[in-house]
Order: structure tokens, then sequence, then C-alpha cells
């Protein structure tokens, strides 16, 4: 069936009412003969999003189609758009079957309309989650952040700068609890060395998130180090639930003041403070040394995660683990890959005991 008019605001009946695949939400036409839209997921500044269901794959699946829609009229910008949308694809394509990156299933045009098919990531984004659970411990952002950094460490390798990190482009899967990274619609694919940015090599556009984005990214010059401070600011959503224009800044440095809203531990801080320098010179430059630097503060400040976890590691109160490694002699690591499988193992059992909280922590964390 179609959506009543009463379920949709104006703006989005108008996108039912003006793009192809919305005039088929809820038809039983097929969209080129193989997809089955359902409903509209979102829209962007420059594409609408809808849920279909693939009826020529086995099991007919539910995947999602993203239709290049912007919301300009001037050739330059729309032509713009077409090439920001075909990057896209080549982005997806070129970052392979990474389990926290939606896998491109297909790309093609459509009276002379660009068209992306994804797969779908059933979950919630970490946005609306921390709307639902509240704000997260110290113990729980830091294991998120080192998942993500991990993550951003194999886009910038693979020549990728996102620009678009925020709490509602990371969506944490039902399925798994893995985060998954989306929209990189934003993305920019090489990194110029510094002093070598001329009029050639700029947009001439901003692309972003107002609060998220830090300064160079204004100045349309992004670079690796301004994915970093985006998921500077995702961490402080995690542990405030305060969006970043809800920090006041301080007049000279422009630094956001969040020391007063969050009790975090001195390392952790730190590690914080210098992701959200505004100034670039001043801010990591890459992921590793972020890593390196919550490993130590992790072996020397916090508590066995299998403990944050409410668990009991698997080799608690024995001499050796399974391996025949002493405890003691574990890399925190070890330590930490240990604990996450006694973690999974153990939320695997509560899952299937109670099929009405999969996905989630049982005390109610995103973790």
């Amino acid at each position: 069936m179609t959506f009543p008019a009463t379920n949709v605001s104006p703006f989005h009946n108008d996108v039912l009412n003006e793009t192809l695949l919305g005039r088929l939400c809820g038809q039983k036409q097929l969209f080129r003969d193989r997809y089955l839209v359902l409903r509209m997921l979102g829209r962007g500044g420059f594409g609408v999003t809808f849920l279909a269901r693939d009826l020529r794959l086995p099991g007919k699946p539910l995947c999602v189609i993203k239709q290049l829609c912007p919301r300009v009229s001037e050739l330059p910008a729309l032509e713009t758009a077409r090439k920001r949308f075909q990057r896209e694809a080549k982005t997806l394509a070129a970052l392979g079957s990474h389990s926290q990156i939606p896998h491109l299933l297909d790309y093609f045009t459509v009276a002379e309309e660009f068209y992306l098919v994804q797969e779908y990531i059933r979950g919630m984004t970490i946005a609306r989650l921390v709307r639902r659970y509240g704000c997260q411990s110290e113990v729980m952002v830091r294991r998120w952040l080192r998942e993500l950094l991990i993550l951003l460490q194999y886009i910038h390798a693979n020549g990728v700068i996102h620009r678009d990190i925020k709490p509602q482009n990371i969506i944490r899967a039902q399925a798994d609890g893995r985060f998954v990274l989306i929209d990189f619609g934003a993305v920019k694919e090489q990194l110029l060395p510094s002093g070598q940015f001329s009029s050639r090599n700029i947009t001439t556009h901003f692309v972003g998130t107002v609060g998220f984005a830090p300064p160079e990214q204004f100045t349309l010059r992004p670079v690796y180090a301004s994915d970093i401070y985006a998921l500077g600011v995702t961490c402080l959503y995690l542990l405030t639930g305060k969006a970043p224009l809800e920090f006041s800044s301080d007049r000279k440095t422009g630094e956001l003041q969040w020391r007063d809203r969050v009790t975090v531990s001195p390392s952790f801080a730190r590690v914080l403070t210098k992701m959200l320098k505004p100034s670039l010179r001043d801010r990591y430059q890459s992921v590793l040394p972020i890593l390196q630097n919550l490993d130590r503060s992790f072996e020397r400040h916090d508590r066995n995660l299998s403990q944050c976890m409410n668990l009991q590691s698997p080799g608690q109160g024995q001499a050796t683990d399974k391996s025949g490694d002493s405890p003691e002699r574990l890399s925190s690591i070890a330590k930490t890959a240990r604990a996450i499988r006694a973690w999974n193992a153990h939320r695997a059992k509560k899952q299937q005991s109670k099929p009405s909280q999969r996905g989630f922590h049982p005390s109610g964390s995103l973790f």
C-alpha cells in the first residue's frame, strides 16, 4: 500500500511524488524488474535512499537504493553532484568487502538518473541509540573509539577521506553489534601534500556537517586529520549526549569547552583534547598514534575489560589460559581479544533466551 499523506511531512511527500522510487513505494510494480521498493529511509543534500527487496536473489534480501536527487537546479552544481555520486560508487567498490562498510551491490543509470544499490544494515544509528539508552561511560567510549579508529585506518590507507563522520552516519548492526560507517557521498579520494593546494584542487561547496567538521574543512581543504576531529566530536556526543553546537568554545583558540560537561580520566582527556584541536598543526595527523596512546593508557589506568563487561574472563582464577600463556604476560590487545570473545559468546546466549533484546547490551548500553 502507499504511504498515507498524514504519515509523512510535506517535504517527504514531495520526494515521494517527484522521484520514480518514491512513486513505486508500496506498489507491486518492480524497479528494473527486480527491486520491490518498500519505503523511503532518508534524504540528504544530494541523494534520497529507499529500502527495497531484491527479488532476484535467493531469500529476497533487503537492500538500500540511493538515488541522486540534489536540491540544486544550476547545471554546474548538478554536474558536481553527479561527480560526487560517481565518486561514492567508485569509493565503495575500492574499499571492497570490509565488514564495517556497506557493500556496493550495483551501480547504474536509468533515464539519466544515478542509482546505487547497497547492502542493508539492520540496526540503529548511534544518535538514536544515545537518545534511547543515554550517555556512555568512558570505558565503553574507549572501546567504541578503538573499533572506529581501526576502521578509519583502513579507509585512510585506501586514500579516502570520509568528511562526514557523525552519530547519524554510524549504525550499530542489530545482528552482531558491529559499528558500520555509512554515507560515503562526501568522500575525498586524494590527499594533497601540505602547501600544494590551489584553486584548481578546491571544490566549490563545503561538504560535511557543521559542528563535526574542523576549520580546514570549511576552507575546502580536508585532510585525514579532519576525520579524526569529527571522530573526537562524536566521542563527546557519546559521553554527554550533547551536539557540538551545544558546547561553548574558546574565543581565542576555537577549542570546544567540554571538560566541565563530563569527567574522564586524565589519559583519555589528553587523547580527546588532541583529537579536537582546531589547529591542524596541533591535532593528531594519523590514527596510529591515537591507538598507541589508548593502549598505553589502558594498561596504566583502566580496569580489566572483562570486568567492565560484568563478566569473568575465561582464565580468571587460573594460572594460565588455554594457550598456556600466563595472563600477566598477555598484551593488552590479547587481553582485549579474549574478553571480547567471552562477551560475544555471552551475548549470543542472551540473544537466544531474550529475542526482544537482540543486538543490545543487557545493561542498556550501546555496547
